[in-house]
């Protein structure tokens, strides 16, 4: 396959530092056709890898190329890309169609106007809404911006944090779309900080940590090492003694801290065992359980687990 057909996206030892931040680090990524998701905590450096294949910012070191080419130096690898940026910046006075046509014009695609309406139908938008933007809801924004991202059909499309604000009903849509995307044989890239987001956004996961990538591979399996690291969980019984004392004795965890007020804290690498068999040991004591809570479930213990030596 030629270089002019071929979509994917090469990031090679990328870095970039703005003064003595270092936003990104030896980055080493290959995206192809499909959907992947790009995982990190807020500030772990998504956008500036986004922002690096979008030609938007250049690499300080490494390189970055989008079917073949520099994205950073126009022509056929900028033409490829389509972005929706996290920005909630938008010409609210514009409606969808005004908003979305103009993007059209500045990518130089024939016919902005048609080109709008069908972005806008594909993005789960009626192209003949006639009103601003002003008074969009969340969703809405979303979907606007997704659709000016695909205005000109690109073999590349980048969406930052592109569900954050939906309600359910919105995220499986939004999902829908991506999944369309990805069979057409398009690159989607979908950066998220929800972990439970990446199991409906596809297989592929690239993680991002402190600016490096911590993980990279099928969903499932970054998943099972995610779900074996050691984490607390936080339990408030009637018989707290016995009942820690019994999962400490089966191998369900491997410490606990005995609180007030019925109260324990343990220690566990078997959470998801933990969780299924904390009422079976309860009910064989006749104890009942009250609270059951993982408290080291935030994103920020998840990735420095990931990037531990």
């Amino acid at each position: 396959m030629s270089a002019s057909h071929d979509p994917s996206v090469v990031l090679t030892d990328v870095s970039k530092w703005f003064g003595d931040v270092v936003a990104v680090s030896e980055v080493s990524l290959t995206f192809g056709p499909g959907v992947t998701a790009l995982l990190g905590p807020n500030g772990a450096g998504k956008s500036t890898v986004l922002r690096l294949i979008a030609g938007l910012a250049r690499p300080s070191q490494g390189e970055v190329t989008v079917a073949g080419h520099d994205p950073a130096g126009g022509g056929e690898g900028a033409r490829a890309i389509g972005i929706a940026p996290q920005q909630e910046a938008m010409f609210d006075r514009y409606t969808a169609h005004e908003f979305v046509r103009v993007a059209g014009v500045l990518h130089g695609v024939d016919d902005p106007s048609a080109a709008a309406t069908t972005a806008l139908a594909r993005a789960g938008m009626d192209p003949e809404l006639d009103r601003p933007i002003a008074t969009f809801s969340k969703g809405m924004r979303q979907r606007t911006k997704l659709a000016q991202a695909l205005v000109n059909d690109p073999k590349v499309v980048l969406l930052d944090e592109p569900l954050n604000g939906l309600d359910p009903q919105g995220r499986r849509e939004m999902i829908e779309v991506f999944s369309r995307l990805g069979e057409e044989q398009k690159v989607v890239i979908v950066s998220s900080h929800v972990l439970d987001e990446v199991a409906r956004l596809g297989s592929r996961v690239a993680v991002i940590a402190q600016g490096r990538v911590a993980a990279e591979g099928d969903y499932r399996e970054i998943r099972t090492l995610l779900d074996d690291r050691p984490r607390r969980i936080r339990i408030r019984s009637d018989r707290p003694q016995q009942l820690t004392a019994a999962l400490i004795s089966d191998g369900l965890c491997i410490g606990a801290h005995l609180g007030t007020d019925g109260e324990v804290t343990v220690e566990t690498n078997r959470a998801f065992d933990l969780q299924r068999e904390i009422l079976p040991q309860a009910a064989a004591l006749d104890a009942v359980v009250s609270e059951f809570v993982a408290i080291d479930e935030d994103l920020e213990s998840v990735f420095k687990y990931l990037v531990a030596d």
